[in-house]
């Protein structure tokens, strides 16, 4: 078996594959390219009313990359609708090593001094992978997304790859697109020179970068 390295990784998200595991305590990786690949367009991002005064109350601190280890360990934590998870010691371990090398980052929420929610992912040119969310209270991911969008939409991002479609993703207008369309948009993303902004941004300033794309309901 290949070892698997950042490098290796990287090279996987450049051709539209990623990699996932079977569950928490298989050692192995294996790749994925779904013939249906889940996206959220930056520019059609829906914003739901409850979401809305959520952000505009700022009721959580939310943060960037000040600890991406926690988040991804949240990510990993069995939920009653997922007992299982597909984040493996092996998995943490790689996305540890992105996010020592400025690839990885993630978008966390706290409450009182405590990690409450967050997402983490990979940034690519003009491409961010969303990996994995978590939420120990709740809105807490759904603000962690919102101030993604954000932020990507800052940076000059053009593709937020979300790999499959949920229903929780699905309020928010992810969608599917066919893989040779998700490998035309992706090979235009990465020749963007975008940046992962990780300053704090108000409640204010997260509203206003959605506004001009944003679908309320």
């Amino acid at each position: 078996m290949i070892a698997l390295t950042p490098e290796l990784l990287l090279r996987a998200y450049a051709a539209g594959i990623f990699p996932m595991a079977e569950d928490a305590d298989d050692r192995e990786v294996f790749w994925v390219d779904p013939e249906q690949r889940g996206v959220l367009p930056l520019d059609h991002f829906h914003l739901p009313r409850r979401l809305r005064r959520t952000l505009r109350h700022e009721l959580f601190d939310v943060r960037c990359d000040t600890a991406f280890g926690e988040v991804v360990r949240g990510c990993a934590e069995p939920r009653p609708e997922r007992p299982k998870t597909w984040i493996n010691e092996e998995i943490v371990r790689l996305y540890g090593q992105l996010f020592a090398l400025g690839y990885a980052h993630s978008v966390e929420c706290w409450h009182k001094g405590a990690l409450v929610g967050g997402l983490y992912g990979v940034a690519l040119g003009g491409a961010f992978f969303g990996e994995s969310m978590f939420s120990r209270v709740s809105e807490a991911s759904k603000v962690a997304l919102a101030d993604l969008v954000a932020r990507l939409k800052r940076g000059g991002f053009r593709l937020l790859d979300t790999q499959f479609v949920t229903a929780h993703l699905e309020r928010f207008g992810a969608i599917e697109i066919p893989r040779r369309q998700y490998h035309r948009e992706l090979a235009a993303a990465l020749e963007v020179d975008a940046y992962f902004p990780t300053e704090p941004l108000s409640a204010g300033a997260v509203l206003s970068l959605l506004q001009s794309s944003t679908l309320t309901s």
